[in-house]
């Protein structure tokens, strides 16, 4: 069946018999998206086919905060990361889920993502789960600055960086191993204070307000669909749990398990963009 295998679950059982029936039978789906959406994108994912890291987890909330050496690090790999990230364009797979909303079909698409690229493919009816990378909070005085800003003043006070060379890594990241006492962290412009990323860093809870608006766009919604993702984060699950505790079916499509397949009514392992592809108009 092309990768498409139904799976027993506690949701109501549906006559479908893959992604495009799943989809025509639902008209306000709840969309969940997470890193296989962007991998074609040239964005590096985190996890194997089985859920389990691929790397080093990435930087705990509560280090970054109290410890300088590791907001050097952090910072350090970011200003090598940022130019290829920032970079990155829309795939398929965001395209065929903005041609689907403009369809009408979309309640919500809720993405684990921190590239911005359902918006930059269309998409208006998001969410950002975790954040955006492209700004730049101040932990103090809560001023929020664009990174490409940021990015002029890491080059500026650490002349010569730029030049290393480094693998891409997930979300802005890059591999670098070195000695990185000697760089220079700015400092928030407004008040001194210490510049985080505008993401949710693992350690860190999901703005309460952001988790209550997507519980609110959850109780409109038909059905669930997810879209490369493993759900291994507790913070994306939880709405399938919600989901399918409420009768709600949920489809998956993702290379590999999903922390959630045992309440699947559907599930394809293909590429997304592969999997998708059937949204988009013939002409592409």
């Amino acid at each position: 069946m092309d990768g498409a295998s139904a799976v027993p679950a506690g949701t109501a059982a549906l006559p479908v018999t893959g992604l495009p029936d799943f989809i025509a039978c639902h008209r306000r789906l709840l969309v969940i998206t997470g890193a296989g959406c962007s991998t074609d994108s040239g964005i590096p994912d985190y996890r194997d086919a089985d859920g389990q890291w691929k790397r080093t987890p990435p930087v705990d909330y509560r280090a970054f905060m109290a410890e300088p050496a590791t907001r050097q690090r952090y910072w350090a790999r970011s200003l090598l990361g940022w130019p290829g990230f920032e970079q990155a364009r829309p795939n398929g797979s965001h395209h065929a889920l903005a041609a689907l909303e403009a369809d009408g079909r979309i309640e919500l698409l809720l993405t684990q993502n921190v590239d911005g690229l359902h918006q930059r493919a269309g998409s208006r009816s998001v969410i950002d789960l975790h954040g955006r990378l492209d700004q730049v909070r101040c932990m103090g005085c809560e001023a929020r600055s664009a990174r490409a800003v940021l990015q002029q003043r890491l080059l500026g006070a650490n002349p010569g960086w730029q030049a290393r060379e480094a693998t891409p890594a997930p979300d802005g990241d890059a591999d670098l191993e070195t000695d990185f006492s000697g760089f220079r962290v700015p400092a928030c412009a407004h008040c001194g204070g210490i510049l985080k990323p505008d993401v949710v860093f693992f350690g860190e809870n999901v703005p309460r307000a952001r988790v209550e608006a997507v519980h609110a766009h959850l109780r409109r919604a038909d059905a669930v669909l997810v879209v490369g993702s493993s759900l291994m984060v507790y913070s994306g699950f939880r709405f399938v749990q919600t989901a399918a505790s409420t009768g709600l079916p949920v489809a998956a499509v993702n290379l590999g398990r999903t922390r959630a397949d045992h309440l699947l009514a559907l599930k394809i392992q293909q590429p997304c963009a592969q999997a998708l592809a059937f949204l988009l108009p013939a002409n592409g």
